[in-house]
């Protein structure tokens, strides 16, 4: 508690920053009450314009979750431009430096309070989406595994905000310069969750279902499963590609030497969200904690 306790540098920082601090709850807020008035909307169909019941909360849940997959890039722009790259392009730092702070406590500060603050807004604003999608839920879009509900329904939004923080505090000090920097961050930032959102299905091995018999068809996987591939197989376990029976509705549509069997499907089950979540989690935190030590790193051969 005593790490958190508003005093020296940490009160400076929350009162530089305390409209931006307060315009988090305030935002907290006013997505509650959206969120709220769409799920009355939707279920008073008399009072509606639209000719599915949903149609209003669907369609401000997909902005709710596109708006929370840029909520990282925020946050680490506010912290690498405002917070860091403001004040040493500016030369004010160099003023809560005589204050008997010394640079690390002054960075230190600054991360703290964005931190604290980053992972509380993120984990409330996840509780507010939950809130809207789960009238919602497994229906087109709003799957476990698509991008906007996968990051904000788990672990892996706020650790992604903590990243932002991490990167900000370095891009803010190696660049030095505010619109640059917030620049920097939002694309470094950006690139991690792209990179990791490609990978993500590949950190635990898929389930794989098998026909023997062609005629059947496609075998389906069992409730809100992630198709990851499909195609066919052949007598002998090989795999085809799917366009070779697609030529026609009968099992010559493939060449008579390939000898095929059935299909294949190879899938993710709902059961693989929470792990997912937490080996990406893991991830993302290992890198935001590289990011402050090279920004510490910096600091310290800024200032010997």
């Amino acid at each position: 508690m005593s790490a958190l306790t508003l005093k020296g540098p940490r009160w400076v920082t929350v009162r530089q920053h305390r409209r931006a601090l307060w315009a988090l709850p305030a935002a907290v807020a006013a997505s509650l009450a959206f969120v709220v008035a769409l799920r009355w909307w939707a279920g008073n169909p008399a009072h509606l314009l639209w000719t599915v019941p949903d149609g209003p909360l669907r369609v401000g849940m997909e902005y709710a979750g596109m708006a929370m997959l840029f909520l990282p890039l925020l946050l680490g722009a506010f912290v690498a431009g405002p917070m860091v790259a403001r004040e040493l392009e500016s030369g004010t730092y160099r003023l809560a430096l005589t204050q008997s702070t010394t640079p690390r406590a002054w960075l230190a500060a600054k991360i703290t309070v964005a931190a604290v603050a980053a992972a509380a807004c993120s984990a409330a604003l996840a509780g507010v989406y939950r809130l809207g999608w789960a009238p919602l839920e497994g229906t087109y879009q709003f799957s476990w595994a698509d991008r906007g509900p996968y990051e904000a329904l788990g672990t892996v939004l706020v650790a992604y905000c903590l990243l932002g923080v991490a990167v900000g505090a370095l891009a803010g000090q190696l660049v030095r310069r505010t619109l640059a920097a917030m620049a920097v961050t939002g694309l470094v930032t950006g690139l991690v969750m792209a990179l990791l959102g490609a990978l993500r299905w590949s950190f635990l091995p898929v389930r794989t279902l098998t026909t023997s018999v062609v005629e059947r068809g496609v075998p389906m996987p069992p409730g809100d499963s992630l198709m990851m591939d499909t195609g066919l197989i052949t007598a002998s376990g090989g795999r085809l590609p799917e366009w070779c029976f697609g030529r026609s509705d009968r099992s010559d549509g493939c060449p008579g030497d390939l000898d095929v069997a059935g299909w294949y499907v190879d899938y993710h089950p709902a059961t693989h969200y929470w792990p997912t979540q937490s080996i990406e989690t893991a991830v993302v935190l290992v890198l935001a904690a590289l990011a402050l030590w090279a920004a510490f790193a910096v600091l310290r051969t800024r200032h010997r």
